[in-house]
């Protein structure tokens, strides 16, 4: 649809839903997002101007053995849960229908703040929030763990193992040769997690996926693949050398693993198991790898590449198994 036909439809589809009265303006495509369409607006009526944002996602295609993603409605629903319980997701205002004509999707208050990452670690005006990131997200994360998932029975439950034969499955179709990730997925296979304890994993937590402002973390977005799981493995998704964007610290290149650890600790987390942390994180970046060769081999239905951006990604193939052999020197019994 053209920006004025998203805009007519939406303005139709917010008084219809009658919690939000009034006239879009300003409405502007964002970018980024794999495979969310993100818009930016005004509602201006009644005398106020709400800032606000449309998230349209497109309809989920059942595959067997494929890592599980959430519906648009679904999305919405777990946000809802999550504020809640005390998270810092966004405020879910409307959740839309399809007599709204715009597919899946939802709208929710705007937050203003910086989301590339690259910034986030490295300008000056985001020093204080860096020294205080580590523990503000440890105590989000053990708030996101706390969270009953009762009332969320659409949430996929996922062992160590299914994730691996599930992320492992994805390459099978590309028949590929490639001895260093074979031996990855060898390694993960071998030191998969005898116990863990169930918990709402964002699976996605990382910097990037975080609105910043100079005091710190204000919002906690893309949460489309959330499962129950270890929660450990959100830690190592948050250390992950690939989203550090050239920070100088291990957690999400703004902070220390200690205070990460400290604070999901003291704000209810499990006790934190370093080496659990460190599988996830290895096991993290093999699932990046194996998303690089997707991408990079990815074709369009006349089986032409899919693109240039596609195969750039695909040519990052290297990174994350060079960061997963690093990593294996430091964790016990990587040998």
């Amino acid at each position: 649809m053209k920006t004025d036909d998203v805009a007519v439809a939406l303005s139709a589809a917010l008084n219809r839903h009658g919690q939000l009265r009034g006239t879009v303006q300003n409405l502007k495509r964002l970018t980024g997002g794999a495979t969310k369409q993100t818009w930016a607006f005004d509602l201006v009526g009644e005398g106020q101007t709400q800032p606000l944002i449309l998230q349209q996602t497109p309809a989920a295609v059942a595959t067997a053995n494929r890592a599980p993603k959430l519906s648009a409605e679904q999305d919405a629903l777990l946000m809802m849960a999550a504020r809640a319980g005390g998270v810092p997701a966004p405020v879910v205002r409307v959740i839309l229908q399809p007599e709204d004509g715009l597919g899946g999707g939802y709208v929710t208050e705007r937050v203003e703040g910086e989301t590339l990452g690259r910034r986030i670690v490295q300008d000056d005006a985001f020093a204080a929030a860096r020294a205080n990131m580590a523990s503000q997200c440890g105590a989000i994360l053990a708030a996101i763990h706390r969270l009953p998932t009762a009332e969320l029975p659409f949430l996929a439950t996922l062992s160590p193992a299914d994730e691996l034969a599930i992320y492992g499955g994805l390459l099978t179709p590309y028949q590929l040769q490639h001895p260093a990730l074979a031996y990855a997925l060898r390694w993960v296979q071998d030191h998969l997690p005898g116990t863990w304890k169930p918990a709402l994993v964002h699976a996605d937590f990382r910097t990037g996926n975080l609105i910043v402002g100079p005091e710190g973390v204000r919002c906690v977005l893309d949460w489309e693949i959330a499962r129950i799981g270890d929660p450990m493995q959100d830690l190592g998704v948050l250390c992950m050398r690939t989203w550090g964007f050239s920070g100088a610290l291990p957690v999400g290149g703004f902070g220390r693993r200690e205070d990460l650890y400290a604070a999901y600790e003291a704000g209810g987390g499990a006790s934190v198991d370093p080496e659990r942390v460190r599988f996830w994180e290895a096991f993290s970046n093999l699932k990046w790898a194996i998303s690089c060769v997707r991408r990079g081999l990815a074709t369009k239905s006349d089986g032409r590449a899919a693109g240039v951006e596609m195969c750039a990604i695909g040519r990052r193939l290297e990174e994350p198994l060079w960061d997963f052999f690093a990593l294996l020197e430091t964790t016990a019994g990587g040998h």
